[in-house]
C-alpha cells in the first residue's frame, strides 16, 4: 500500500502546532511522519528527549509511523551504538534513516534489532552502498530507503539519477521514500529555505502534480512532504491523489455535449496496447456508444494535451476518446472537447500500453 508523509521539525516549531498539524494529516489518510535528530544538536539532551517522547507518543496514539533522521553525531550525542537501538525504542520511533551510513556490516546488524525498528537507508547516493549491505546478509524485512530532501535551489537531484538511484533499491524489494515540497511551508531542518523536495524539476510545480510524478515513475512507494506546515488544503488535495492510476486534471470546453463530458470524467479509461505516437487511444465509448450520433461542434487544430473525441463524420471511430501527444492538423471530424493543464503535460510522456488513466475536471 502506497503512503503519503508529512514532516515535522520540533527545534522550529512549538508543540501545540505539531500536535495540531499531525491530529489534520491524520485525518486526511496520511501514515507517515519525517523528522530529523540532525538539526537538534544545539539543544539540552534532556529537552531533546522529553519533546521527541511527546510528539511521537501522540503520533503513535494516531496510528503514524514516524521515522527520524540520524547521523554519526547523533549516535554520539546520545551514547548509542549500532548494536544497541534501545533508545530510539524508548522515543517510540518506528525507524530511523541513516542520512550517513556505515561499513555495510553495522547496518546489517542493526537490522536485527530486538525492537523491530525499522533501518531506512539514504536512496540518493548512486554507489553500490545497498549492494555491500546485502553481502552482509540484513534482515531485508526491516530495511526501507528514502531520498534525500534539498533545500538549496539548483542542488535537487536530476531525473535521471532519482530513476538510477530508485531502480537500485526498488529491483532488490526495498520499500521507496521519496519528498516533494509544499510551496506554502515556511520551515525545514536547516537555515537555508529555498523550497525543499528530492527532484529539482519538482521545485516550482503545484504539490498534488509532484506527487502523481513520484507515484507514476512506479518506483517511490511513499510520498513524504518535506517542509511543514503544508495548508489544510494541500493535504486535502494530497488525500484525493488516486496513487494507483494516473488522473490529469482537465480544463473541459464551455459547450461540451453531456454524452461527451460522461466519456471524459465517467468511462474508464486505458491507452490501446498498439500505441500511436500521436494519439492515446481509448476505445470502449466507441463501442458502447455504437450508433450514437456524435456532431462535429468544435474542431480547431490540435495541440498536445488536448482531449479528443472522434464525430460520426469517422463513421467506426465514432465517440473514440483520445489524447493528443503531438500537435495535429485537425481534419473537421474530430471534436476538442478539454484540455490537460499545462503543469501536467509532461506527465503524457509515462502513458504505456494497456495502461489505465482518468480525468478530473476543474
Amino acid at each position: 500500500m502506497k503512503k503519503l508523509g508529512i514532516s515535522i521539525y520540533p527545534n522550529h516549531e512549538a508543540n501545540d502546532e505539531i500536535f495540531n498539524y499531525i491530529e489534520l494529516a491524520n485525518k486526511c489518510g496520511f501514515k507517515r511522519i519525517f523528522t530529523c535528530l540532525i538539526s537538534d544538536e544545539g539543544r539540552e539532551v534532556e529537552e531533546v528527549i522529553k519533546e521527541f517522547k511527546e510528539i511521537v507518543t501522540y503520533a503513535n496514539e494516531k496510528g503514524m509511523e514516524v521515522i527520524a533522521d540520524v547521523d554519526n553525531t547523533v549516535f554520539k550525542r546520545f551514547n548509542i551504538t549500532y548494536k544497541d537501538l534501545s533508545f530510539f525504542k524508548e522515543l517510540g520511533l518506528y525507524g530511523v534513516r541513516l542520512d550517513l551510513g556505515y561499513s555495510g556490516m553495522e547496518e546489517s546488524v542493526m537490522t536485527f534489532n530486538p525492537y523491530g525498528i525499522k533501518v531506512e537507508l539514504n536512496m540518493s547516493g548512486g554507489t553500490k552502498y545497498v549492494d555491500n549491505i546485502f553481502s552482509y546478509k540484513p534482515n531485508v524485512e526491516n530495511l526501507l530507503g528514502c531520498h534525500n530532501f534539498y533545500p538549496h535551489a539548483y542542488t535537487g537531484l536530476s531525473y535521471e539519477h532519482f530513476i538510477k538511484c530508485s531502480r537500485q533499491f526498488k529491483s532488490i524489494g526495498i520499500r521507496t521514500a521519496a519528498f516533494i515540497n509544499s510551496p506554502t511551508a515556511k520551515f525545514g531542518p536547516w537555515p537555508v529555505f529555498e523550497g525543499l523536495c528530492t527532484l529539482e524539476m519538482h521545485r516550482g510545480l503545484p504539490i498534488d502534480v509532484q506527487a502523481k510524478h513520484l507515484f507514476i515513475t512506479g518506483l517511490i512507494d511513499d510520498v513524504i512532504i518535506a517542509n511543514s506546515f503544508a495548508s489544510e488544503d494541500e493535504l486535502r488535495t494530497l488525500s484525493k491523489i488516486n496513487k494507483g492510476m494516473l488522473e490529469f486534471k482537465v480544463n473541459l470546453v464551455d459547450d461540451i455535449p453531456e454524452l461527451e463530458r460522461k466519456i471524459v470524467l465517467e468511462e474508464p479509461h486505458f491507452n490501446r496496447g498498439d500505441i500511436s505516437e500521436y494519439v492515446a487511444r481509448s476505445t470502449q465509448s466507441r463501442v458502447k456508444y455504437n450508433g450514437h450520433d456524435f456532431p462535429p461542434f468544435y474542431t480547431p487544430d490540435i495541440k498536445r494535451g488536448d482531449i479528443l473525441i472522434d464525430s460520426s463524420l469517422y463513421t467506426r471511430y465514432a465517440g473514440e476518446l483520445q489524447i493528443a501527444l503531438k500537435d495535429m492538423r485537425n481534419s473537421g471530424k474530430t471534436n476538442v472537447v478539454g484540455r490537460i493543464v499545462e503543469d501536467e503535460l509532461f506527465l503524457l510522456d509515462y502513458l504505456e500500453p494497456w495502461m489505465k488513466f482518468g480525468f478530473i475536471s476543474l
